[in-house]
């Protein structure tokens, strides 16, 4: 019994254990989501905060994972030179405390 209860929770657990885990691509066609980086706080749809860990990561909540490599994303991203080619524009905090959405119509993008 142990054993059988031993292997639903492996097969449970990993799923709902969701980071926010990110890989900035090279090229916009290989991306998800089209990010543009602002200058100002205001002008953000989402104010990121970089975590060190991937277990420090948020579920779309704006804490972020770098990962190495693309398979290990949740969402591939790619960094666009212009606002209006963007489908968020985002802001990197420095307190994981300011991160989070500022627009929330814009959400949906990053499930």
């Amino acid at each position: 019994m142990k054993n059988i209860l031993f292997s639903v929770m492996c097969l449970i657990v990993p799923t709902m254990v969701s980071a926010q885990k990110v890989y900035s691509v090279d090229f916009a066609s290989q991306a998800d989501v089209k990010v543009y980086v602002v200058d100002f706080e205001s002008q953000a749809d989402l104010c990121v905060y970089k975590v060190d860990y991937a277990s420090q990561a948020g579920k779309n909540d704006g804490c972020w994972y770098f990962v190495d490599y693309t398979s290990q994303a949740d969402k591939k991203i790619f960094f666009v030179d212009y606002a209006s080619q963007a489908d968020i524009k985002i802001y990197f905090v420095k307190y994981k405390s300011q991160a989070g959405w500022r627009n929330k119509s814009k959400k949906q993008v990053m499930y």
